[in-house]
């Protein structure tokens, strides 16, 4: 009983603990937000492009494996995102406005994060066009018991400020003061290939997702396409919504992260992780009361990573003779993992068709393309 007592003790000693260092951190931040909107009422303007969230990690953000879900990591990425986006945006004056998320470049996923440490994620404005910018964030994962950090995330998400009296009235970004006439060259450069690639990707005819199977029919062989396909159906409500009663960028990309995580286990039959986010494009918006139904299919498969393209299409509940529509589509890359976290080989995808063999070839491509890049990045930075 005693000894019982004293882990009781220990263990409520060390929550204290906890609590009392996340305590002052907030109150830290709290009091540097402070001081910035004292000195953006005096100029007008906020004095810097950045932004901080910081969050400790409970079990309700982590996947069955125990690790803090991808899905989570990249809701907090799009939030801090907005906050720092629509703050910059709101620094002139006109139409009050909410800066709405239209692309998220390639995330990786470098190292997981676990319950109990603390998330901090920050988010920089890092180049601004006429109506739209770009916020590059990072986020770092800190053992708060032990001091040790660990950079977990990197992303860039492209966003356009849409004004709150009418939200297809797109707004004016502030320009930002760059370090260097490098750098905004730099800037622009992303901004034309992200213009461009979406484009393009508008312009592809929508393929329409095949229907879930039919339980009375036969089963499908294991690892085809069809065996791991899923889909996820969600009625959107006011929390998923912003004030404009549109979608969350961060919502959706969870619900994707969600249905690309049961295709990949469905595949493996093992742990599985979210690995990297090729581009994920928002199509179109989503209205509060629709029905969004998010499919994912496998692509293409190395020995130890599985391609996954996820599509949401979304209808309305009121006006159903409008049918479904493309919203968001994007390319997900997961591993599979044995009981230690450690990289198991993937099962070898068996294709079926034409349009399987293409899609199979589109997405080998990919995966070379972004091979030979980590190679280069790799050699530039030693």
């Amino acid at each position: 009983m005693d000894c019982s007592r004293a882990q009781q003790s220990q263990a409520s000693d060390e929550v204290d603990k906890t609590t009392a260092v996340v305590e002052k951190q907030q109150h830290s931040q709290s009091k540097q937000v402070s001081k910035d909107v004292r000195e953006g009422e005096k100029t007008g303007a906020w004095k810097c492009t950045k932004n901080q969230l910081s969050r400790i990690m409970r079990p309700d953000d982590a996947n069955v494996a125990g690790n803090v879900h991808g899905g989570n990591i990249l809701k907090m990425i799009e939030e801090a995102g907005c906050i720092v986006g629509t703050r910059h945006c709101n620094t002139q004056n006109g139409d009050r406005c909410l800066a709405a998320l239209v692309r998220v470049e390639k995330t990786e996923f470098l190292s997981p994060v676990f319950i109990g440490e603390v998330a901090h994620v920050t988010a920089e404005i890092t180049h601004t066009s006429k109506h739209s910018l770009e916020v590059q964030v990072k986020v770092m994962a800190e053992n708060i018991l032990t001091g040790a950090k660990k950079l977990a995330n990197k992303a860039a998400l492209w966003y356009v400020p849409c004004s709150l009296q009418n939200v297809d009235k797109i707004m004016e970004v502030p320009p930002i003061k760059y370090a260097s006439a490098e750098q905004e060259e730099e800037g622009r450069k992303r901004y034309e290939a992200q213009k461009m690639e979406r484009l393009e990707t508008k312009a592809r005819p929508e393929e329409v997702m095949p229907s879930p199977p039919n339980p009375e029919d036969p089963p499908k062989e294991k690892h085809t396409v069809g065996f791991s396909q899923s889909s996820l159906i969600h009625l959107v409500g006011p929390s998923d919504c912003t004030l404009h009663d549109y979608v969350h960028g961060g919502v959706t990309m969870k619900l994707m992260d969600e249905v690309a995580g049961i295709v990949a286990a469905r595949h493996c039959n093992t742990n599985i992780v979210t690995a990297s986010v090729d581009a994920i494009n928002f199509h179109r918006k989503i209205k509060k009361g629709c029905v969004v139904t998010v499919t994912g299919r496998l692509t293409f498969v190395s020995n130890k990573s599985m391609e996954i393209e996820v599509l949401v299409d979304a209808s309305s509940m009121v006006e159903a003779e409008k049918g479904k529509y493309r919203a968001v589509s994007a390319f997900f890359t997961f591993i599979s993992l044995d009981k230690d976290n450690k990289p198991l080989p993937v099962p070898a995808l068996k294709v079926e068709g034409e349009d399987e063999q293409r899609r199979f070839d589109e997405g080998k491509a990919r995966y070379l393309q972004n091979k030979e890049k980590r190679l280069s990045d790799k050699t530039r930075g030693q």
